[in-house]
C-alpha cells in the first residue's frame, strides 16, 4: 500500500493527507516531506503547479476517477467553485500557434484546471499565412479570446541585434534563431497575463526540448508568481492520433492543414528543420526541404555585391538606404535567399543532455554576421578581439539555455556595447552560389594604417627595432634552451 504524508497550510492548521489505492493531489503551496524521487517510487507522476509538485499515485481504478476522488478528498472547495480535474486556475494565457497541439491544449486546460483560456500569438516574422484564421480557430477550441502582438521590430532590435553585436554563435555554427525568439514571446505573454488578469501561463513545448526551459526561465525572471502549466509533461496524449481523438471527443475542429514531415520553426531570423530523415545524421537533406533559400547550384551565375552600413556594431543600412531593424533583415533575407546563402547542417548538444540534428536557413543573418566581423578586423585591437571572442561563446551559451534575463548576460551585453562603440563603417560583400566573401571594409575609426603596414619605408615603424623586440620576446625560450 502506497502511503505518504504532507504538511499543508489550511485554515491556519496542518493537515495530514494519506493515499491508499486512490489518487492524492497536493495543491498550491504544499510543503512536501517526500522528494520527487520518493513519489516516483509509488508510481507518481509529477507536474508543476505554482512551483510546487503535484503527486498522483496509481491505484486499481481508472485514471480519471482516481484523480477526481483525490481532488474531492483534498480540495473540496475547488469542486464547489468549478475547479478542474487537477486544480483550479482563474485564467491562463496560452502560447498559441493554431496547430493541432495548441488547439487541443485549450480544452485540456479548461477541463483540467477549470479556467478561462486566453490564446496568445506573437508575430515574430513567421509569415502572414501562419496568422490566418487564428481567432476563429482559437474560439472554436474554447478560448475566450485571442491576443496577437506584432513583435518583429522588438525581436530584431532588442534580441537579434545584441546577439549579432556580441558575435554569439552556439557550437561553431548555430546563429540562435529559435533561442532568441523564445524570450521575446515569453516576455509578451507575461505582459498579456497582467493585462487580462491571468494567474497562469502555458506552453506547448515537449519535455525533451530546449524551449520549455527558455519559456519558463523567462516567466520566472519577469513574474515568479505566475503559475506555469506544461501539458506535455502532464497529459496522457502521446502522439498525433491521440491528439486528434481528444479533439474529436471535445468537439474541437482539427486543423486540416497538411502535416509536414518535418518539425519547423520560422521567424524573421531563420527557418529550422528537424525530424524525419534528418534524425539520421548520415542522411543528406532533401533538396525540396528548403524554403528560404534556393539551392546554391541553382543560384544566379553572376555574383551580387551588397554594402552593409554599420554603426557601433549594429547594422543600419543596405546599399546606402537606411532601414528599420526588421525591414533591413527582411530585405537581406530576400537577397541572401536567392543566392543560397546561410544553409547549415548541425548536430548540436541540447540543454537537456541529448544530441539532435537540425538544418537551418539563415540568409540575412549570415550576411550580417560576416559584415560585422569583417568590420571589427579594422576597429578592434588584438586583445579586445580575443577577449570579445571568448566572451561570445559564453554569451551564446546563456542565450541558448534560455537565460536571456540573467544578470550575467545583461552585464556581458554592457561590455559588448562598450567594446563595439567604434565599430562603425561600411562593408561590401560578394554573394555567389552560397558563399559570402568580403571585398571592401571602411571605417572612420580604423586602426589600420597603410603608411605603417606598407612595405615601403616608414617614419613610424623602424624595422631595425624588431631585433631588440624579438630578443626580449624570445627570452624565455632562450633561457629554457640554456638549461640543456
Amino acid at each position: 500500500m502506497a502511503q505518504w504524508h504532507a504538511t499543508m497550510p489550511y485554515s491556519g492548521n496542518s493537515a495530514t493527507v494519506c493515499a491508499s489505492n486512490e489518487a492524492t493531489l497536493i495543491h498550491d503551496k504544499i510543503s512536501c516531506l517526500k522528494s520527487s524521487f520518493e513519489l516516483r517510487k509509488f508510481g507518481a507522476r509529477l507536474s508543476c503547479f505554482h512551483g510546487y509538485p503535484i503527486g498522483l499515485t496509481h491505484g486499481g481504478i481508472t485514471a480519471e476517477s482516481r484523480v477526481r476522488k483525490g481532488i474531492q478528498a483534498v480540495l473540496p472547495s475547488n469542486a464547489e467553485k468549478g475547479g478542474g480535474i487537477r486544480g483550479k486556475l482563474k485564467k491562463v494565457v496560452l502560447a498559441y500557434s493554431g496547430g493541432l497541439d495548441t488547439s487541443v491544449i485549450v480544452p485540456w486546460l479548461r477541463e483540467n484546471y477549470g479556467c478561462e483560456v486566453v490564446c496568445f500569438t506573437a508575430d515574430v516574422g513567421q509569415g502572414l499565412k501562419e496568422l490566418e484564421g487564428l481567432e476563429e480557430k482559437a474560439k472554436a477550441s474554447g478560448a475566450c479570446q485571442l491576443v496577437v502582438k506584432d513583435l518583429k521590430e522588438e525581436f530584431v532590435k532588442d534580441y537579434i541585434y545584441p546577439c549579432l553585436r556580441a558575435g554569439a554563435i552556439y557550437e561553431r555554427k548555430y546563429l540562435l534563431g529559435t533561442s532568441m525568439a523564445r524570450p521575446v514571446i515569453a516576455k509578451a505573454m507575461v505582459d498579456v497575463a497582467k493585462e487580462v488578469g491571468a494567474d497562469a501561463v502555458s506552453h506547448g513545448c515537449t519535455g525533451k526540448g530546449n524551449d520549455q526551459v527558455r519559456f519558463e526561465l523567462t516567466f520566472f525572471a519577469l513574474n515568479p508568481e505566475l503559475n506555469v502549466v506544461a501539458p506535455w509533461r502532464e497529459w496522457d496524449i502521446t502522439g498525433r492520433e491521440d491528439a486528434i481523438e481528444y479533439a474529436r471527443k471535445h468537439n474541437v475542429p482539427v486543423p486540416v492543414t497538411k502535416k509536414s514531415i518535418y518539425s519547423r520553426d520560422r521567424n524573421l531570423w531563420h527557418l529550422s528543420h528537424e525530424g524525419d530523415i534528418l534524425e539520421d545524421p548520415a542522411n543528406e537533406p532533401k533538396k525540396d526541404m528548403y524554403m528560404m533559400t534556393v539551392d546554391p547550384e541553382d543560384a544566379p551565375n553572376q555574383p551580387e555585391y551588397v554594402e552593409i552600413g554599420i554603426a557601433s556594431g549594429l547594422p543600419i543600412s543596405i546599399n546606402g538606404k537606411k532601414l528599420s531593424p526588421a525591414s533591413l533583415l527582411s530585405e537581406l533575407n530576400e537577397i541572401g535567399g536567392r543566392h543560397g546563402i546561410g544553409r547549415i547542417d548541425l548536430v548540436e548538444n541540447r540543454l537537456v543532455g541529448m544530441k539532435s540534428r537540425g538544418v537551418y536557413e539563415t540568409p540575412g543573418g549570415t550576411i550580417l554576421f560576416t559584415a560585422v566581423q569583417e568590420l571589427e578586423t579594422l576597429t578592434l585591437d588584438r586583445e579586445s578581439m580575443q577577449l570579445k571572442d571568448s566572451l561570445a561563446l559564453k554569451y551564446a551559451e546563456l542565450v541558448y539555455a534560455g537565460r536571456w534575463f540573467d544578470p550575467l548576460r545583461e552585464s556581458m551585453d554592457s561590455f559588448m556595447e562598450k567594446i563595439t562603440e567604434t565599430t562603425t563603417g561600411t562593408v561590401v560583400l560578394k554573394l555567389y552560389k552560397g558563399s559570402v566573401a568580403v571585398t571592401s571594409r571602411k571605417s572612420p575609426f580604423s586602426l589600420y594604417r597603410q603608411d605603417i603596414s606598407s612595405f615601403e619605408s616608414s617614419q613610424i615603424y623602424n624595422q631595425a627595432d624588431a631585433a631588440g623586440f624579438i630578443r626580449l620576446y624570445g627570452l624565455p625560450i632562450r633561457v629554457r634552451a640554456m638549461l640543456n
